[in-house]
Order: structure tokens, then sequence, then C-alpha cells
């Protein structure tokens, strides 16, 4: 067997799943029936996001419960047409109550990027990037 290049699900450990959950279904996003009190699932295109207790998914996994980082090394990124439309989900996900990282503005790469952090600090980066393209879903079309 080989392994496929693929990623089929992303779960943030969170601290409280209600107020998690409350805050990604303010952006949009749409819960699964197969959610309970325990984890929430939500449909994405091709790829699911789970949120599951933080100290659950570390026990899952096999690790003692930390102390939650200020930077854990990783961020989701949202990849838009344009940089008019990096702003306007800039100012969506903030009115949504998203804390505010870094705003938007025009970076070293030549493109586009700001950040934001949900409510339990994971960092999403909202980016135009002039250098990879869009399919007509909204996926990014690698070279």
């Amino acid at each position: 067997m080989m392994f496929q290049s693929r990623i089929t699900m992303i779960t943030l450990g969170v601290a409280d799943i209600a107020a998690s959950t409350a805050f990604y279904e303010k952006l949009g996003f749409r819960r699964s029936s197969a959610s309970n009190d325990s984890v929430t699932f939500f449909h994405m295109k091709g790829t699911v996001l789970g949120l599951f207790g933080r100290d659950a998914l570390a026990e899952d996994a096999g690790l003692a419960p930390t102390a939650r980082q200020p930077f854990e090394g990783m961020a989701l990124a949202h990849n838009l047409g344009s940089p008019s439309e990096v702003d306007e989900a800039w100012e969506f996900t903030v009115g949504c109550g998203a804390t505010p990282v870094k705003k938007p503005h025009a970076v070293f790469w030549g493109g586009y990027s700001g950040y934001f952090a949900d409510p339990d600090g994971h960092l999403w980066e909202l980016a135009h990037n002039p250098f990879a393209d869009l399919g007509e879903d909204g996926h990014m079309m690698l070279p």
C-alpha cells in the first residue's frame, strides 16, 4: 500500500466545543448531523473540519494534555481570488468574532494576506496568491 497525498479531515482541539461550533457556524460552515456533544463535524469541499475537546484530542493521540502554547507552528489557509476578496473575508470573519492577528496587506512574496485566530487561537490565513490559480470549485491549482 502507498500513502496517498491527501487530507480527509482536519481536527482542531478546542476548549469549548459549543462556543467553537457557534463561531464556525457564524462563518458559514455547515454542521453535519453526525455531530454530537463531544465532537462537531463540518462539511467542506473535499475535506471535513472536526472540533474535538483539546484534552480529549491529546488523550486520543496518546499524549499528555499540555498548556496551550501561543503559537503551535500551524495555520489553516483560505485562498481567495483577489486582494479585495481577502479584505471582504477579513471584515466578515472579524465581524463573526475572529481575533485579528495580522491585517491583510501586500506581502514580500508578491501576494496579499492576513491572519485571524478562532476562539481557541488556531490561526487562519486569508490569502490571495497571484502565482497559484483557483479552480472553479475554489480549490488551489498547483503547476
